[in-house]
């Protein structure tokens, strides 16, 4: 029932195999390699599939191999985990003495060791489908939970518990009081109407209280003052037909387009390619803030920073502490500070399930291990993780935009970048700080409105353009306007507007063409059916996803949704989906750095651009080192 069953090294390298199908399974194997065991994704469940084949595998740190069969996905094979562990304690009896050097130099026969565990696996499993379902013991029933107390009633707690109800019962009536006649019916009705008859007419203690009040009639004028009417109120920010001309900000006034004494220390600060984020650790802030002040003062600083430093001294390490000795690390010893690991990196804005699945493959590339007398095993954790984590920020491929802009401007077209994203992450700000940026480069951009659902989003470019353009006036480059507006209104179809906005910047010779979208949420289907026809329609060169920096478990969710929406609501056969991430307000999460693992380890694609401030020259590169460092404090 096994097709294939294989032993080979991490790096890829097969030891040994048995191949009863006689098929080539090279491929599976290597796409287990490549998106599994090289990346350390979904190593919790062990398994992976391909096309109809599956593949249930098992790590050996200790060797350095794995250990995998193929077979069937539609066949449930219940045997593959006895069956791999058997196979590996086997494997390890047999050639576990060999050194490191020698391995790769010899011919292993484990022909006769895999038949017979591999019977001995099917054999317990025929068995065990065979034997009749055994009866549920006491001590695993819900009965053997509960406790003698709480089958006993408690008549006092009972009495204590119910509510109580105080009923006042009227006196009786005492014999001395005479009892009044019975009244007949004109009697009552009589008695109401006088009641009736006091409450209409005043009394004299109200009249007389009325005049000491000094409530007089008022005069004729105030009379006729009432007569007149209410005037109308008058706001503030009202307004009617009149105003708006005053209102209008469609076109710009000419006071607008005078804006000679804007700063311009900004120019000249975003030449050639982005510079990279740096994160400070708290250790550094403080040291730079302390070599400052006097030495009295450093001496206080000091001895206050170890105070306060004692509670997280070694950060995510320290939970790691208490694992010494030399010992062979199995999984039992390393979960507990694996549960606080996990704890720590949701802490710092990981996603849940991004958390989980590190956890589990720092769990798999120590579990295993041999330690030394010496080792320290917070440096062999340290070491797992940023591995895991580099190779999780470390892009697939890389996105040179100013590469390829002057290669598309070599070719006689437009360098096109969409922006996409939910709704208030910052899409249109920090399209205009890439603007700067590749206006710092000597590169005309045209900005294509493609927002035509959020009000202002026009005015909102527009006012952008003005201040680029005053920025990088076209005096400054040979005449040429460097920011230019492609506009049509709201209520347009955004997808017409970016394919005209491309079209008059390829006969403009424009080199870039940033195309601002509304912003939806990753659940409204007419507006990703609407942003999957714009991107279908205009076949952009990059498509980049603009994201908080705030979010945690909900950067899974949109990137998912926004990939999976791309991908089924286009006819081709090879959608273009999100190419790269803006991750925004970077500066507002001091150590928080999580959303940058979350959104990465998702969609496999790099971070471009960060965004660090409110200005427009606050855009940067991701660093990884830096992301790292942040994240094990």
């Amino acid at each position: 029932m096994l097709d294939f069953v294989v032993i080979f090294t991490k790096g890829g390298i097969v030891l040994w195999n048995s191949n009863e199908s006689g098929k080539n399974y090279a491929a599976c194997i290597n796409s287990l390699i490549r998106g599994v065991i090289l990346e350390e994704r979904n190593t919790e469940s062990k398994y992976f599939e391909e096309d109809h084949l599956a593949v249930q595998f098992k790590l050996d740190n200790e060797l350095d191999v794995v250990y995998a069969a193929v077979f069937q996905k539609v066949i449930k094979l219940n045997y593959l985990d006895t069956f791999l562990a058997d196979m590996q304690t086997a494997f390890q009896e047999k050639f576990g003495g060999i050194g490191h050097q020698e391995r790769l130099a010899i011919d292993y026969e484990f022909e006769q060791e895999f038949r017979l565990v591999l019977s001995a696996a099917e054999a317990a499993s025929a068995k065990q489908g065979k034997a009749p379902k055994a009866m549920r013991s006491y001590n695993e029933s819900q009965k053997s939970k509960k406790t003698v107390a709480s089958m006993l009633q408690d008549d006092k707690r009972s009495v204590t518990n119910e509510k109580r109800v105080n009923i006042q019962e009227s006196p009786p009536a005492t014999k001395s009081q005479p009892s009044s006649p019975p009244r007949s019916n004109a009697d009552i009705i009589q008695e109401n109407r006088r009641k009736l008859r006091e409450k209409l007419t005043p009394t004299k203690k109200a009249a007389s209280a009325a005049a000491s009040a000094g409530l007089e009639a008022k005069p004729n004028n105030d009379r006729e003052k009432e007569r007149a009417g209410k005037k109308p109120r008058v706001w503030d920010l009202g307004g009617n037909s009149k105003d708006a001309m005053l209102l209008d900000r469609s076109k710009d006034a000419p006071e607008d387009a005078q804006l000679q004494t804007i700063n311009n220390d900004l120019v000249g600060t975003m030449q050639g390619s982005i510079r990279d984020l740096d994160v400070e650790s708290d250790s550094d802030a403080a040291d730079s803030e302390a070599s400052d002040d006097s030495e009295q003062e450093q001496q206080e600083q000091q001895a206050r920073r170890a105070l306060t430093r004692k509670p997280k001294s070694a950060g995510l390490l320290s939970y790691f502490k208490g694992i010494v000795g030399a010992k062979t690390l199995t999984l039992s010893d390393l979960q507990p500070a694996l549960e606080k690991m996990r704890d720590h990196l949701i802490s710092k804005n990981v996603a849940s399930e991004i958390a989980a699945k590190l956890c589990d493959s720092v769990a798999t590339s120590l579990e295993g291990k041999q330690m030394g007398t010496f080792d320290s095993i917070a440096n062999m954790v340290k070491e797992a993780l940023t591995q895991s984590l580099v190779r999780i920020l470390s892009p697939k491929r890389r996105i040179d935009i100013i590469r390829d802009a002057l290669e598309s401007k070599r070719n006689g077209k437009p360098y096109t970048i969409i922006f996409c994203g939910v709704n208030g992450v910052g899409k249109s700000t920090n399209l205009a700080k890439i603007c700067f940026w590749l206006i710092e480069n000597d590169f005309n951009v045209l900005i294509a409105a493609c927002d035509t659902f959020r009000a202002g989003a026009v005015e909102q470019l527009r006012t952008h353009t003005r201040h680029l353009n005053a920025l990088h006036p076209a005096a400054k480059h040979n005449g040429r306007t460097m920011v230019q507006l492609y506009e049509k209104g709201y209520g347009k179809d955004a997808a017409g507007i970016a394919m005209e906005a491309i079209k008059y910047a390829h006969d403009t010779r424009v080199d870039v063409v940033l195309v601002d979208t509304a912003g939806r949420m990753q659940d409204n289907e007419p507006l990703m059916r609407s942003l999957s026809k714009l991107i279908k329609v205009n076949n952009p060169d990059l498509v980049l996803f603009v994201g908080e920096a705030l979010v945690g478990n909900e950067a899974v969710d949109q990137l998912v949704k926004f990939n999976q929406s791309l991908a089924d609501y286009s006819s081709n056969e090879n959608p273009h989906i999100i190419d790269g991430i803006v991750l925004t307000k970077f500066d507002t999460i001091d150590d928080k750095v999580g959303a940058a693992i979350s959104m990465t380890y998702i969609t496999g694609q790099p971070i471009v651009f960060v965004g660090t401030g409110q200005t427009y020259a606050d855009l940067k590169a991701i660093n990884v080192n830096a992301v790292v460092s942040s994240l094990m404090k």
